[in-house]
């Protein structure tokens, strides 16, 4: 792999969804040659678009790879992309190469795949994002890493052209326990905004003015600050959009079940984990899967 004074690295992207898609153009605008797959065939061409090469396969991608990125829905895809399945990554990656999972999947499978990587000699470490499409797209995310240091020190160049925020979490596994603890809190935080920017409109104040007194006030969030979920009072967020394009109702639903697995395995209390899971199962049960998280206010609406 290049080194931090180089400008340029091979890197094979895997998963081009809504945040790996932005993720890889970024690679790409930074000088990298990034080698792409992904099943959806739009993806792609929006790839190609900003500039990535297009591979056939995943296999095909990771070909000369200096780097491989992958961003995938949960721990079952990343565990047969690179382990299990019929044609496993770590038969086809370069030794050198670093291996880098930005996806979101429970830690202990994590740990799993890092140890049969290194078991075929190649290095993985779980790099799992924060900052939503918004940030993927603007290369402001917040990358929490689970690795050695000095696959941390390897990562952290090619992570720089993606994101503003590399943390060191600790060894494999690490970065998907701060993520867990980060979406719980974020899933608390939403249905609490959500909760109270309701209860002030059906009082009669309108949600603009409420979220502008709330934000300069002790019940300030970073769903407030700069992601709404309350149609026209900020523009530019999943809510001004009938809530396509975000972070998905499916995927918090996802992260709080990983949280849940994390509190069990410890012995903590979530109980404010485990209710919003719970509001949040209940939206996602009404056919909402598919609709930014901050949607769940129409929990609350739909239930008044």
């Amino acid at each position: 792999m290049k080194t931090r004074n180089m400008i340029m690295a091979t890197i094979a992207f895997i998963g081009l969804g809504n945040m790996g898609g932005p993720m890889a153009v970024n690679l790409a605008k930074a000088g990298h040659t990034v080698n792409a797959f992904d099943l959806s065939e739009q993806a792609l061409k929006q790839a190609a678009e900003h500039g990535c090469q297009i591979a056939d396969s995943a296999q095909a991608a990771v070909s000369g790879a200096d780097v491989v990125i992958s961003m995938l829905p949960a721990s079952k895809h990343v565990e047969s992309l690179y382990v299990s399945g019929d044609q496993p990554l770590f038969d086809r990656v370069n030794k050198t190469a670093l291996v880098i999972d930005c996806s979101t999947i429970d830690a202990e499978t994590a740990r799993r795949v890092a140890a049969a990587g290194a078991e075929k000699g190649v290095g993985f470490i779980d790099a799992p994002v924060s900052g939503g499409v918004g940030g993927a797209q603007a290369g402001t995310l917040t990358f929490i890493v689970g690795g050695s240091a000095a696959q941390f020190q390897q990562a952290q160049p090619i992570l720089e052209a993606m994101g503003k925020n590399i943390f060191h979490a600790g060894d494999h596994g690490a970065g998907q326990v701060a993520k867990v603890c980060n979406n719980m809190l974020l899933g608390i935080l939403m249905a609490g905004t959500c909760e109270a920017l309701n209860m002030g409109v059906k009082n009669g104040l309108d949600p603009k003015v409420l979220s502008d007194i709330m934000k300069q006030s002790s019940g300030n969030n970073w769903a407030l600050q700069v992601y709404n979920p309350v149609p026209g009072v900020m523009e530019g967020v999943p809510a001004s959009r009938d809530y396509q394009g975000g972070f998905q109702v499916d995927l918090m639903f996802k992260d709080l079940g990983l949280a849940m697995e994390v509190s069990q395995q410890s012995a903590s209390a979530t109980p404010m984990g485990s209710a919003a899971r719970a509001l949040f199962n209940l939206h996602k049960s009404a056919g909402n899967g598919g609709l930014d998280f901050s949607s769940l206010i129409k929990l609350y609406q739909d239930a008044e």
